[in-house]
């Protein structure tokens, strides 16, 4: 079997981190201008309703008096989320350029991995928020049945995946240093 040096698979993936990254940024820019206009199979099925560019810096200027409390609730959730996101997309660019330069045990990769967890909580603690404020919306159990209520054990377990990663890449580096010392 044919070993595949860990450094190209690496530069794939800092690639593909980083098309998700520009992506994630353009779709937190449309998130109120999405909202308004009612999802975004509106907003492909009938872009003159929402006026391109124009009609974005509207939704984010004046556009949200429009918005009722559901509105507001899940605007603000999908750009807190999405802005999270970027956060942990970023942390990942971090750690695949260590490994593209060669120094994959850095006390970098491991404080990288801290804010990704942190990030990962802080998308669980605002999903819950949203579960509970849908539940109470709409007096019904039924959001807990949503892609929402899914994303609380998600990201908290991704959260956890994450301190477990760098508290693993810590000590790998603290071996690391102490072993360089070593004559």
């Amino acid at each position: 079997m044919k070993t595949v040096d860990a450094r190209k698979i690496a530069g794939v993936l800092n690639v593909l981190v980083g098309i998700a990254l520009v992506c994630n940024v353009i779709a937190v820019y449309m998130v109120p201008t999405i909202v308004l206009v009612g999802g975004a199979q509106n907003l492909v099925g009938h872009p003159h309703q929402w006026g391109g560019l124009r009609g974005t810096l509207a939704a984010w200027g004046h556009g949200w008096i429009w918005f009722g409390s559901y509105e507001w609730v899940l605007t603000l959730f999908l750009v807190f989320a999405g802005v999270n996101t970027a956060v942990i997309l970023r942390q990942a660019r971090r750690v695949l350029g260590t490994v593209l330069r060669g120094e994959p045990f850095s006390m970098e990769n491991a404080v990288s991995l801290s804010r990704a967890a942190l990030s990962c909580f802080l998308i669980a603690g605002a999903a819950l928020g949203r579960v509970i404020f849908s539940v109470w919306h709409y007096q019904s159990l039924r959001p807990l049945g949503t892609y929402n209520a899914l994303f609380v054990p998600m990201f908290a377990m991704g959260g956890l995946l994450c301190l477990v990663m760098s508290a693993l890449f810590r000590q790998a580096a603290e071996l690391k240093a102490e072993n360089d010392l070593t004559i």
